[in-house]
């Protein structure tokens, strides 16, 4: 059987470095560990990985800032974080770098349909048709290759971010309920209802493409998402 993905998993805590090694191996992963920051950073440039689970707190630094210096290096990969904290100010913090996190402890089921979910994302197939671009408005999402613009200029975005662009786009003006895009977009079955992943990420598009033109992306209170 083919494997689904080659999985860098950065962890300093040996056990759960194990458990997490096992489980994704168990569901036909390749799996590479690190237990500090500069380890991570070697396989990675060794490698280049499908996907990256990265704990927040390791011993010569911070997993976020590993996660930013992935993203450098190798923009198309997934990212998932692991952490202790639940804050709302460390969630912004991991996703701002990430494509999803996971709250510790955790548990394992959850760990791998987080990583499936997320290399579904970012990852295209070995041979992709040549589709039309998706346009609304003056902004313009190429399916081929990922790409971006916006009143004929550039918008970098993540894979997630992307995602829950190309998602909106498609619905055209119509509000979109947050429960669909955790759905469709994060592949999320049952979030617990105070969940901010989607208004983070909404906020992260609002940085990128209001400089470029008038508001685009609305809020119905209550409801969900939509586009002007």
């Amino acid at each position: 059987m083919t494997a689904p993905g080659t999985v860098l998993v950065v962890e300093d805590e040996p056990s759960i470095a194990d458990v997490l090694e096992i489980a994704l191996r168990y569901h036909h992963f390749e799996v590479m560990t690190a237990g500090t920051v500069r380890e991570g950073l070697t396989l990675a440039e060794r490698t280049r990985p499908d996907a990256a689970l990265l704990d927040v707190m390791l011993p010569d630094g911070d997993g976020r800032a590993l996660g930013r210096e992935l993203r450098i290096r190798q923009p198309d990969l997934a990212i998932v974080f692991l952490t202790a904290r639940d804050a709302p100010a460390e969630i912004v913090g991991a996703l701002a770098f990430g494509d999803d996190y996971i709250t510790k402890p955790f548990n394992i089921d959850e760990v791998i349909a987080r990583i499936t979910a997320v290399l579904r994302r970012t990852r295209a197939d070995d041979v992709l048709p040549e589709r039309p671009p998706l346009r609304y408005g003056d902004l313009e999402l190429d399916e081929t290759t990922y790409r971006v613009h916006r009143a004929g200029r550039t918008v970098e975005l993540t894979p997630t971010e992307y995602a829950l662009l190309r998602f909106l786009v498609r619905n055209g003006g119509r509000i979109v309920p947050k429960e669909q895009l955790l759905r469709h977009v994060w592949q999320y079955e049952h979030t617990p209802p105070e969940s901010t992943v989607v208004e983070t990420y909404i906020s992260y598009l609002r940085r990128k493409l209001e400089p470029l033109g008038p508001p685009l992306i609305t809020t119905r209170r209550g409801v969900g998402y939509g586009l002007a």
